[in-house]
């Protein structure tokens, strides 16, 4: 397949340097990053989830009526809703947006988040509701006869829903996750695999993982997805330079409490999650790796969701992801420290030389296959 590239919907504009400008939800923000997206070659935005945070479905729907093509990935968390209501809000979602709706599941990686909405499960058990709520969501969004499901977690009788999705057979599923748990889940039920960017060395280990644990699941390898946050420059060292500006900018903002990902580091705990964890192992081993890989801004937010950097020219940041795509990275997720410069930049002087490089290693390919 092509490669793709997705960006960050946002409510706001603040982000781990800056504090927001306004209040939750600016929907004139909102719209202008969209567009920014999709005026400038991305594929996709995903819509983040936060306990306290807006709707993401919502903010998509309003934001399916600001764009024409960009494909709109709502992130859910199966504690937050039946799955019989969230194929319904989904489906109709796809309609509203003419077939550009996607789900991202989140399984949830913090038990005080989770809390937060009444949600008490164990992590395990928490896997094993989201298998069974992506179960449900394929049958929802394809069954035309009335089902049944009898899980540990769902059970349903006779439901048959009268909306489906536009696009058939159904809309994209994506999930994401480091752990024993998340990969068993994810290769089994997941079209796309989410990872967070580690070393070279560390995604070829997670791939092969999702590899063997598809293959015992009878099910091909899904397209493996992997996130990072791009600071760009003109020469190497300005784009150095406004690394080292932009770890400063996180320190400080984190220092007087105004950072999303600073709780974690102040109050100098370990997070649960398995992929933070592997991103703070990665940090401990070196703040530079590969072509352009760094990981202080990792550090420096404690693990925190999608935080390690891709440093330098557009030129050495296309070629670093292309290192990635040669391991069997298809989508590359990607957000900057200022959400709009980022979209425009990346998207104008990253993204055609990615895929200008790709579509030469598929034409290359295709030459070496025997007539």
């Amino acid at each position: 397949m092509p490669v793709e590239f997705l960006g960050m919907a946002a409510n706001h504009d603040g982000t781990e340097t800056r504090a927001r400008s306004g209040g939750a939800l600016d929907l004139r923000y909102a719209a202008k990053l969209a567009r920014a997206h999709e005026d400038n070659g991305w594929d996709r935005v995903l819509f983040a989830y936060h306990s306290g945070s807006p709707d993401p479905a919502q903010v998509a729907a309003f934001l399916a009526g600001q764009t024409d093509s960009l494909r709109l990935v709502v992130a859910h968390r199966p504690n937050t809703a039946a799955p019989t209501l969230t194929a319904k809000t989904l489906a109709t979602l796809d309609h509203i947006s003419d077939g550009r709706v996607e789900v991202h599941v989140i399984t949830g990686g913090s038990t005080a988040d989770q809390a937060a909405e009444g949600d008490h499960l164990a992590k395990d058990d928490r896997y094993g509701r989201t298998r069974e709520f992506i179960q449900i969501l394929k049958q929802a969004w394809t069954s035309d006869e009335p089902f049944d499901f009898a899980g540990e977690h769902y059970q349903l009788e006779n439901f048959l829903a009268d909306v489906k999705p536009v696009q058939q057979p159904r809309p994209r599923i994506s999930f994401g996750g480091s752990s024993p748990a998340a990969y068993d889940v994810g290769a089994s039920e997941a079209d796309v695999f989410a990872l967070w960017g580690e070393p070279l060395a560390g995604t070829r280990e997670q791939i092969e993982t999702i590899r063997r644990a598809a293959e015992a699941a009878g099910r091909p390898l899904p397209t493996i997805q992997v996130a990072f946050r791009p600071i760009l420059g003109a020469t190497e060292e300005l784009a150095w330079a406004k690394a080292e500006s932009t770890l400063s900018e996180i320190e400080a903002l984190t220092a007087v409490g105004n950072s999303p990902r600073g709780r974690l580091r102040r109050n100098g705990s370990t997070p649960e999650n398995a992929g933070s964890q592997r991103l703070l192992a990665a940090a401990e081993s070196g703040e530079r790796h590969d072509r352009a890989l760094w990981t202080a801004t990792s550090r420096a937010t404690g693990g925190g969701g999608n935080s390690t950097a891709l440093v330098g020219t557009p030129e050495t940041v296309a070629e670093a992801l292309l290192d990635y795509y040669d391991l069997g990275v298809r989508i590359f997720s990607a957000r900057g420290y200022d959400l709009h410069e980022t979209a425009v930049d990346f998207g104008r002087q990253v993204i055609p030389l990615v895929r200008q490089a790709v579509a030469e290693r598929e034409r290359a390919a295709g030459e070496r296959v025997p007539a």
